[in-house]
């Protein structure tokens, strides 16, 4: 009987030290698989305004990061003042938060595939820092939207997003209430609320000083290590899980 198993057993082998070998190699200064991003991060000495931190290592270039910092852009044909005019105070952060997803080699840890016609991978949960969450939502609170996850549902028909029938315009705070509804629910879970502080080593700002380094780097590593020495690899579970359960099935055979 114990023959009969061999080939599942190399198989689960195999798999588990390929996929710990990708975690280590590819969680660190990658670009993701998306619309706008380039292949791999490299210097663009001419990132506009709110993205220039990244300049030195930039998975966006000079052109999409003029277009992120327009009220619509062509990048996505999306507009941020589908509610009248957003406040700038608010409208900032989302920028921000528009840089740090084209531009940022420092996601590598929470990339995961995706089955999307405009991209193959997206982050999710990444840990971002409190101050940056809880700002971004004070800042924002007063503006107002008619929707509290922005990825999906709009009204596409004029080709720019618009708030689909039956939707009302209120306060973000409406549909926010708190700063982890807005970080977690605004683009499906892509950030999760952190408990921890800037400057922590821990979590990933929206907001740095080039100057200083961009911290997020060390962030990135961080988790990148803690992924390669944990017991199993990220994703593989479910595969490990399907592949028992086709073990079990052989031994009924």
């Amino acid at each position: 009987m114990a023959w009969r198993l061999m080939p599942l057993l190399l198989l689960l082998v195999w798999t588990a030290s390929m996929c710990r070998a990708r975690a280590r190699t590819d969680l660190l200064n990658v670009c993701m698989d998306a619309k706008h991003h380039k292949t791999k991060p490299g210097p663009e000495d001419k990132l506009h305004g709110q993205c220039t931190p990244w300049k030195e290592k930039a998975c966006c270039s000079a052109s999409t990061s003029q277009e992120l910092h327009k009220d619509t852009s062509l990048l996505y044909n999306f507009t941020w003042d589908h509610c009248g005019k957003m406040e700038p105070a608010c409208k900032r952060h989302f920028i921000q938060d528009n840089c740090l997803y084209e531009c940022s080699p420092n996601l590598g840890p929470w990339i995961w595939e995706v089955n999307q016609s405009w991209r193959k991978e997206r982050f999710l949960d990444v840990p971002l820092c409190k101050e940056d969450c809880q700002q971004w939502w004070e800042d924002c609170r007063t503006s107002y939207t008619c929707k509290s996850n922005w990825h999906r549902g709009w009204n596409w028909t004029s080709g720019i997003n618009k708030c689909p029938a039956g939707t009302t315009c209120r306060t973000f705070e409406a549909y926010f209430p708190t700063p982890a509804a807005l970080c977690e629910g605004l683009w499906s879970h892509s950030y999760k609320l952190s408990n921890y502080s800037r400057g922590s080593g821990r979590c990933i700002q929206l907001w740095f000083d080039p100057a200083q380094g961009n911290p997020n780097e060390e962030v990135a590593r961080f988790y990148a290590l803690a992924m390669s020495a944990g017991a199993l690899p990220r994703g593989v579970e479910p595969l490990l899980l399907s592949l028992a359960l086709m073990q079990q099935l052989w031994l009924l055979r």
